[in-house]
This record gives C-alpha cells, sequence and structure tokens, in this order.
C-alpha cells in the first residue's frame, strides 16, 4: 500500500512537471490546477454544498483534503457548520464562531471523475498558456519576428511564432506574393490584442516600418543610431521612398545605406520581393525635401502653402510624365514621404496659371479701388491679393512701393476699406433678405459673407449652428484657395470659393481653423446656458412666493369655513 501511495505521489509530481515545462508555464499554476481539480472530484463524491479544500505539497507530492466547518451552537447547515461538543473532538481549543478543519479520506477518482478533474486541469493550463503568452507578445509591437507559415485561411496567412500564432492579413501582405506552408517568414508586430482564444498577434509584411527595421537590421549606422530614417513610403511590392540623414557629417547617409555595390540595400530589396527602394537625403528646409522626393523627375520650382498642407510643384515639360510616375505612384509617395499634398504641372500650366491670377486680381483692384489698370498691375506684381491685405497692410509697406508715397498709399487703404464697408454692406442686405437673425453676426471670427452662406444652407438661428459639429461647419474636404497672413483686421475674404464638390463643412471655403470652428459653435449653444439658469432661479423664487399665498389662503378659507358654522 504504501508503494502505491508513493507511487501516486511521485505520479502526481511528473505530471506538474511534464505540464509545467511542455506549456512553459509556472509549476505552482499546475499545482493550483490539480488542486482544483481533486476538490472538485471531492465534492461530487461527499457534497457539493461541503467546503471542501485540497493541498498538494509541490516537493513530497503529499495530498491532504479537509473540509471547513463553523463551530455553533445550535447546528442549522450540517454541511458546513458543527456543534461545540462535535468541535471538540476535532479541535480541544475550540470555541463557538472559530472555523475548523474536519479531515477527510483520500477519494479514489472513478472514470468520470477523472475526466472531469482533467478538463479542469487542462482549461486551467491552457487559461495559464494564453495569459503567458499574452505577457511575452504585448510589449513587442514594433519588432520584426520570424515564423513558419503554419496555413493560409482565406487569404490570410497564419504563422507559428514558436509559442503562439500571429496572422499576416491580406492587406498587410506583399501582393503577388506566394505564401507556402512551411516556409520561413520575416513581418512586423503591429498590434497584439487580448482574447478569449489566446492573444491575437497582427503581423504585417507591408507596413513602411517593416521596410525601416529591415534597414536597421542591413546597415550597423542605422541600428547605432548615425544615420536616421526620418521618413518613409510604400507600395508594397512595387516601389519606396526612404528620407535618412546623417547625425555625423563625415558618412554619407545615401552611400551608407546603399552599401558595397549595393548589396546591404539589395538585401531590403530581396526581403521585399523585388520592391525598388529610392534612398533620398532628408532636408531640413521642406522645398529641398521635396525635390529629393521627386527624383529622378527634376523640378524647376515648388510653391509651398503651410497653411493648407498643399505644394505646387512646377516641372519642364518633358519631366512631366516622370514626375507623376507611372499612374501616379512617384507622386504619391513623394506626397507620404513629405506629409503634404502635391500637385505637379508644367512650365505652360503655371505659367497660364499665374497669368489668370494676375488678370483676376488685376481687375478686381481697378474696380474696387477704381484706379487705373497700371497701378492694380504693380499692386498684383507686389504680391497683393485681396482687399483686406491693401486695406490693414503697414502704411510703410504699401509707401515703399517703387512710384508710390505716403499720400497716395493712405489714399489706397481708405479706398480699400471704403469697399470692403461696401461689400459687407451688401452682404449684410443679403443675409437679413434670407432671414438669418442678427444673433449670429455677434459670433467671434464671423462675418457677413460666412453669414450669408450660412444662410443659403439654411442655417439661420443660433441653434441651428449651435446643433453642427465642427467638421460640419469648417471642414475642407479638397482644394481650398491660398491666402495671405492677416493679422489685423476682419476675417479674410475669399474672392475664388472653392468649387461646391469640395466643400466639406458649410463655412469650408473660408479657411477656418479646428480651434476658431469650435469657438464659434461654442458661442452659438452659450445661450443654451443662459436660458437654464432664470427657470432654476425663477422656480427657486416661485415657490417661495407661493407659500405665503397658500398659507393666506388657507388662513381666509378657515375664516369662511368658521362664518358658515356660526
Amino acid at each position: 500500500m504504501a508503494s502505491a501511495i508513493s507511487a501516486n505521489k511521485a505520479e502526481l509530481l511528473a505530471i506538474a512537471n511534464a505540464v509545467a515545462s511542455e506549456k512553459m508555464i509556472d509549476k505552482s499554476i499546475v499545482i493550483e490546477a490539480m488542486e482544483e481539480a481533486i476538490q472538485k472530484s471531492a465534492r461530487n463524491r461527499y457534497g457539493a454544498e461541503n467546503d471542501i479544500r485540497a493541498k498538494l505539497d509541490p516537493l513530497t507530492g503529499d495530498l491532504r483534503l479537509w473540509r471547513v466547518v463553523e463551530v455553533v451552537e445550535e447546528v442549522e447547515d450540517y454541511f458546513k457548520q458543527v456543534d461545540l461538543k462535535a468541535a471538540k473532538k476535532l479541535e480541544k481549543d475550540a470555541k463557538v464562531g472559530d472555523f475548523i478543519v474536519d479531515p477527510l479520506p483520500p477519494v479514489d477518482l472513478g472514470r468520470i471523475d477523472a475526466q472531469s478533474a482533467k478538463q479542469v486541469i487542462f482549461q486551467k493550463v491552457r487559461d495559464a498558456e494564453r495569459e503567458r503568452q499574452f505577457e511575452e507578445f504585448k510589449d513587442r509591437s514594433g519588432e520584426v519576428i520570424t515564423g513558419v507559415i503554419k496555413s493560409v485561411e482565406f487569404g490570410h496567412v497564419i504563422v507559428n511564432l514558436g509559442r503562439a500564432e500571429g496572422v499576416i492579413r491580406r492587406d498587410q501582405q506583399i501582393p503577388r506574393e506566394a505564401a507556402r506552408v512551411g516556409e520561413r517568414v520575416r513581418a512586423l508586430i503591429t498590434k497584439v490584442e487580448r482574447n478569449n482564444r489566446g492573444p491575437q498577434i497582427f503581423l504585417s509584411r507591408a507596413h513602411p516600418d517593416f521596410m525601416r527595421k529591415l534597414f536597421a537590421q542591413e546597415v550597423p549606422e542605422i541600428y547605432d543610431g548615425i544615420i536616421e530614417i526620418k521618413a518613409a513610403a510604400r507600395d508594397p511590392g512595387s516601389r519606396a521612398k526612404i528620407g535618412v540623414i546623417s547625425h555625423d557629417s563625415s558618412i554619407d547617409p545615401v552611400g551608407a545605406c546603399v552599401g558595397m555595390k549595393g548589396s546591404r540595400v539589395q538585401a531590403v530589396v530581396q526581403e521585399l520581393q523585388g520592391e525598388k527602394i529610392d534612398i533620398i537625403p532628408w532636408s531640413e528646409d521642406g522645398a529641398t525635401f521635396i525635390v529629393n522626393a521627386l527624383q529622378p523627375a527634376t523640378v524647376s520650382r515648388v510653391v509651398l502653402d503651410e497653411e493648407d498642407g498643399r505644394i505646387e510643384v512646377v516641372v519642364p515639360d518633358d519631366q512631366l510624365s516622370l514626375a507623376i510616375g507611372r499612374r501616379g505612384q512617384n507622386v504619391r509617395l513623394a506626397s507620404q514621404l513629405t506629409g503634404n499634398q502635391i500637385d505637379i504641372m508644367t512650365e505652360e500650366e503655371a505659367s497660364e496659371k499665374r497669368s489668370k491670377e494676375f488678370a483676376e486680381r488685376s481687375k478686381m483692384f481697378e474696380e474696387e479701388l477704381d484706379v487705373d489698370e497700371t497701378l492694380s498691375q504693380l499692386l498684383v506684381a507686389e504680391g497683393f491679393a485681396e482687399l483686406e491685405e491693401v486695406a490693414y497692410v503697414e502704411l510703410e509697406e504699401l509707401a515703399g512701393i517703387e512710384g508710390f508715397d505716403e499720400e497716395l498709399a493712405e489714399e489706397l487703404q481708405n479706398r480699400a476699406r471704403e469697399a470692403l464697408a461696401r461689400q459687407e454692406e451688401t452682404h449684410r442686405a443679403a443675409r437679413r433678405e434670407l432671414g438669418v437673425e442678427d444673433d449670429l453676426a455677434e459670433l467671434p471670427h464671423m462675418n457677413e459673407a460666412m453669414l450669408v452662406t450660412l444662410g443659403k444652407a439654411g442655417f439661420k438661428t443660433l441653434d441651428d449652428v449651435a446643433d453642427l459639429a465642427t467638421d460640419e461647419l469648417i471642414a475642407k474636404k479638397r482644394e481650398a484657395p491660398r491666402r495671405r497672413n492677416n493679422t489685423d483686421g476682419p476675417p479674410m475674404r475669399r474672392d475664388r470659393p472653392m468649387r461646391e464638390q469640395d466643400k466639406g463643412g458649410v463655412l469650408g471655403e473660408y479657411g477656418l481653423t479646428e480651434e476658431q470652428g469650435n469657438e464659434i459653435i461654442m458661442a452659438a449653444r452659450a445661450h443654451w446656458f443662459e436660458d437654464e439658469e432664470p427657470k432654476a432661479a425663477s422656480s427657486g423664487s416661485k415657490s417661495e412666493e407661493e407659500a405665503p399665498a397658500s398659507a393666506a389662503a388657507a388662513d381666509t378659507q378657515e375664516a369662511a369655513d368658521a362664518d358658515s358654522t356660526q
């Protein structure tokens, strides 16, 4: 019998050690799972109402089983309580209110009990294994990992990572790359999520950071931080661009990334299935970096519009197709690399555009300022595009134009302000005709032209504007006309509104910032809160006033009742 018990002890410990080693989890978790399984089987044997505990010694394998009972004066629950007399037999010092241990003999697990215990242990171990996998991978986002392709399901590649599994979704794979079961594959860990079926590890071979990490593995200077990849853009499987900078003036960043006879960049290209990579020197100067990013095309001129985040690039006629690239690939990657929308145009198109804008602005100044063609063209040539700029620019700047003097500059400013006033009055009349409330004119950053636009869109009261979200009010979809910075005077008017299909919000054509949009909407909602406060105050005062009135009425009624009784 002793040998049998010894064998059982050794067997339990051997099972615990084997499971812990195989699943790579703590042995104590397996021991705890066994104790839980034994407790469950014991409750099935002695009754589920009993509070039964089991303890397995992890060193000797000794198993102890007991029932916890409470000492009471009068027993009501025979499964969990015991009277003082019976308790004294188990523990001499027992007293009412104590919880004492009632030892139980070991149970022999039948077939059903053994199967149930096995399921409990397996579930506990599985949960521990999943938690271990999540803890191992949760902080590894952004790391390149190697695994073996286990299967391909509905276009998604399942990768065996050794201690867990990851998935490369179809949109994160390199197009036309064949995934074969059993092949080794490298991918970037993009996200790790906790899931009931275990951690979900999302992998990617199409992410720009995957290319960054590959370069860091191939180029020691990048790994050491001497060379930095400042920007990266990819068209997976086809073409990519990276912007690099060296923090050591003696090291050429492009040459270091290319390597001897192209060895370093070729290693990355092979991993990315032949993806062509343009390595571009990064520059603090935005225009210089854009010129580099559009390589191999030659750029004649770059016009930056920081306010709208757009860039106009002028190229020679014979460089247009090269700058755009096949299916717009080159300019698209350059846009991603620089973080700006890039518009490509030829010298001829740029010249036509400039001529058209010049003529439109000259005519506007000629009509609004009542000046001759020469004077209006001179203003445009000096960079003035809108009436607000003439009206509110420093007088010295206007008088400093060749051929101008202070008297002429002052007269032009007066005429510009008069023209703006006329336009404002025209817009005010149009706004009132549309039925737009005067309260809207008090909102911040708002002018009469904007109120007309609101009225035409059907927004005529404070509540109409208050119900809008910021994006619905000011968002821009695509193109917005550029304007000069203006810090003085009223908000600037747009003389060239966007096309209707390009407008995102109701006032999308006016170039309002998100902060300004928020201020407008919050100001429109202010009256909601003002209405609530007087209501609360009036309801309180009313109740106080009504109380004495009610008391007086009651007294009057009592007097009347008394008279009628008499």
